[in-house]
C-alpha cells in the first residue's frame, strides 16, 4: 500500500478515484444529488459499519446531514477504514468509490 501523500494512510489508487467521486457531485443538479443520496449514504453506512467492526465496536447509523455534507462524510469513512485496517485491500474501497461515480 502506497499513501496517497505523506502521513496519508489512504492509498493513491483510493485518493484519486474519492476525488473523482467528489468533482463528480459538485457537477450535479440538486435534484440528481438528492436522487442520488440513498446509494452514496448505502456506502458510507457500509465503510462505517466496517470501520466499527474492527474496533470492536457496535454499529450505529451515520447521520443523514443532507447532500452538502456527504462527500465529507463518506471521506472520514474512507481515511477512517484505512486508519483501522492499514491492510485493508485498497481495490475494494475504490471499487466501492467507482461504483458511487458510476450511479452518478
Amino acid at each position: 500500500m502506497t499513501p496517497s501523500r505523506a502521513g496519508s494512510p489512504t492509498p493513491h489508487e483510493v485518493s484519486d478515484e474519492f476525488r473523482r467521486v467528489v468533482e463528480r457531485w459538485h457537477q450535479l443538479p440538486l435534484d440528481h444529488a438528492l436522487s442520488r443520496m440513498p446509494s452514496v449514504r448505502a456506502v458510507v453506512q457500509a465503510l462505517a459499519d466496517r470501520v466499527a467492526g474492527a474496533r470492536g465496536l457496535e454499529s450505529r447509523p451515520v447521520p443523514d446531514l443532507g447532500p452538502a455534507v456527504v462527500m465529507d462524510q463518506l471521506a472520514v469513512m474512507v481515511h477512517d477504514v484505512f486508519v483501522t485496517e492499514p491492510d485493508a485491500d485498497p481495490a475494494v474501497v475504490a471499487d466501492a468509490l467507482a461504483g458511487i461515480r458510476r450511479l452518478l
